[in-house]
């Protein structure tokens, strides 16, 4: 990855910050020793399926929501999404909530926007079929979901809207760790040090999609930075260093 200016504290849009902290006042992000499913010891984690209170879901569609806005304002080759899609099951009431207020931000923009998210088991009786919500045949289908690690998820999503006669013109997630692909020894615990991308990264190389998150892990190094916590920032400094993705 080129070298590029860190973000500070102050340097962070409102936005992210306030999601940042409510993250981190409700122990949504949470610090220790965690493995992940590569063989990692992660010195973070991160669980959107604690964003269960009204509070905490109004934080993260809100967070969403000027993701998106900016997103595509950055962006003005992608078109205006049909549909706002929550991949089964944790993005599903991301995506309902997201376009809530996404509505209620500029309801002239997103009036006739739809959400549709997949069930895990296709209805073989009633409406049938997989999908809940809108239809996404013909349509352009901005995906949502919380965090991607290996990417086969991702990859799943992009199948199964391109299977219902979709297209994906984004995908927008809640935090990018901003770290390479595993190596094939990991889950033995070795590390090679070799040079990957990251899963997001090989997603956009893959299938030519644009991707957003509302944060990175350099966004919460750097509120963290502006709270003093400096065991944590350590931590996730070296965790940095040691598995940065290289796109």
């Amino acid at each position: 990855m080129a070298a590029s200016a860190q973000p500070t504290s102050s340097t962070i849009p409102a936005y992210k910050t306030a999601f940042l902290q409510s993250c981190l006042s409700a122990n949504v992000l949470t610090f220790g020793t965690y493995t992940l499913k590569s063989g990692r010891q992660s010195p973070y984690f991160f669980n959107a399926g604690s964003f269960h209170t009204g509070p905490l879901l109004s934080a993260i569609s809100t967070a969403y929501a000027h993701t998106i806005i900016s997103f595509l304002s950055s962006h003005p080759s992608i078109p205006k999404p049909d549909i706002i899609f929550g991949p089964a099951y944790k993005a599903i009431p991301l995506a309902c909530s997201t376009l809530l207020e996404l509505h209620r931000l500029d309801p002239q923009t997103w009036s006739s926007v739809s959400y549709s998210f997949n069930r895990k088991e296709v209805k073989d009786h009633g409406e049938g079929g997989g999908i809940v919500g809108a239809s996404l045949k013909g349509k352009n289908v901005l995906v949502i979901d919380d965090v991607i690690t290996a990417g086969t998820a991702m990859r799943e999503t992009m199948n199964l809207v391109a299977k219902e006669g979709g297209k994906v013109v984004g995908f927008v997630v809640a935090l990018d760790r901003v770290e390479k692909m595993p190596g094939p020894r990991e889950k033995e615990g070795v590390h090679d040090g070799e040079p990957r991308m990251s899963a997001i990264g090989q997603i956009r190389q893959e299938f030519g999609v644009q991707t957003a998150s509302i944060v990175t892990l350099d966004d919460l190094i750097a509120v963290l930075k502006g709270k003093g916590e400096e065991g944590d920032i350590e931590r996730l400094e070296e965790y940095r260093r040691r598995y940065l993705a290289s796109d």
